[in-house]
């Protein structure tokens, strides 16, 4: 008989789950809290390792038609204006890791998984249900949602991001903290902008408790542009500010140089976003126990610095195939080897991204440093086969 996998959560994490579990002959059931699949319009990077797996899937023509293929990667100081090191990425990741680098908006990629999900058989997609216990027994798992459905399943899959219900029952850990870093987001057509702010490539600048990236999605039409800054927001975390006031951002970029004022000060609206984390993975009974498995911001939410957040869920969705198509194991099992060959790599990711927010947002002598080993190292620096070449 087919395994009844149950997925808690609709984003970016839970399709790509619901996806991986079907293509390993799983039938599934996915719950998702609201009543439509959304995603907040912000963009993300996906690198070789991710973009390969969306390949694999057979997804590859469906992410030409709305990605974008930045051309190569810039490093600027935020302060100066100056070029501190440059990677090329359009031509140069297609050959040395067999698969592109791409930037995309997140609705985009969650309508791409979607429509995916929705042309595989047994597949069922609940809405407008949250996922709020379960109960396990020796051989199935039974569910509950707050509006009292109970549904009975071989795994659960706790897909449901940074504030999971999933994550509280089966780790019982507290809550995700503030990192004390806002993240100021916005979208901006390319035709609305002057000719000389349009851009083709990842730009990122770096600036004493900031930094600003931008880069090009929806096949380079839109920019997409966050700007980072270290400070603490009126509003509780896990919320947008839809109406988000600049007067904060303005404050935090005043000593940057006129190039990065003028970008942003292009910018007409912004979404204030407060970024919370946790600490990186400290062994698999974090990943997975029993008939349940965590995936994505559930089990490893990690700071943006690395633009590993979306790849990090895709490559777990990817594990989730491989090790439940073991017809030979039980489930117990099979979910045991996921989390064995996914927390240490997840937990590097979740370190490294840390460690690039105290290297991006430096002044001072770790500034100067910093600068120096760029000009130095160039290309090879910015490069990251350990990341992208697995």
């Amino acid at each position: 008989m087919k395994l009844q996998a149950l997925i808690a959560g609709g984003g970016i994490g839970g399709l790509a789950a619901a996806l991986a579990c079907s293509r390993a002959g799983c039938d599934v059931r996915l719950f998702e809290r609201v009543d439509a699949f959304s995603e907040v319009g912000a963009g993300i990077q996906m690198g070789p390792n991710v973009t390969r797996i969306l390949q694999a899937w057979g997804l590859g023509d469906a992410l030409d038609a709305v990605a974008a293929r930045p051309q190569r990667l810039q490093v600027r100081d935020a302060l100066s204006g100056r070029e501190l090191a440059a990677l090329p990425l359009a031509d140069r990741a297609l050959q040395r890791y067999g698969a592109p680098y791409l930037s995309i908006r997140r609705a985009d990629l969650q309508q791409l998984l979607l429509s995916a999900v929705r042309h595989r058989e047994g597949v069922h997609l609940n809405t407008g249900h949250i996922v709020q216990s379960w109960v396990e027994s020796s051989d199935a798992l039974t569910l509950r949602t707050t509006d009292g459905l109970a549904v009975e399943g071989d795994l659960l899959i706790g897909a449901d991001g940074l504030w999971s219900r999933v994550r509280a029952q089966l780790l019982a850990d507290g809550m995700p903290q503030p990192t004390g870093h806002l993240a100021y987001r916005a979208m901006v057509p390319q035709s609305a902008l002057p000719e000389s702010l349009r851009s083709d490539q990842v730009t990122v600048w770096l600036g004493p408790k900031l930094h600003v990236v931008h880069y090009p999605v929806q096949r380079g039409e839109t920019l997409n542009i966050v700007v980072i800054v270290h400070g603490r927001a009126d509003h509780a975390p896990g919320e947008w500010d839809h109406a988000a006031h600049a007067s904060g951002l303005r404050a935090a970029l005043a000593p940057v140089c006129p190039a990065l004022q003028a970008r942003v000060q292009a910018i007409p609206g912004w979404r204030l976003w407060v970024l919370c984390d946790r600490p990186p993975m400290r062994g698999p009974d974090e990943h997975a126990q029993g008939r349940v498995a965590l995936l994505g911001d559930a089990a490893h939410p990690m700071r943006p610095y690395l633009a590993q957040g979306a790849g990090m869920a895709i490559e777990d969705a990817a594990e989730l195939e491989r090790v439940l198509a073991m017809d030979a194991l039980e489930v117990p099992l099979r979910l045991r080897r996921y989390a064995l060959n996914r927390w240490e790599r997840n937990a590097r990711v979740q370190a490294r991204s840390a460690r690039n927010g105290d290297i991006f947002h430096g002044s001072g002598l770790l500034r100067a440093g910093r600068n120096a080993a760029m000009a130095l190292g160039g290309a090879r620096l910015l490069d990251l086969p350990w990341l992208y070449g697995q």
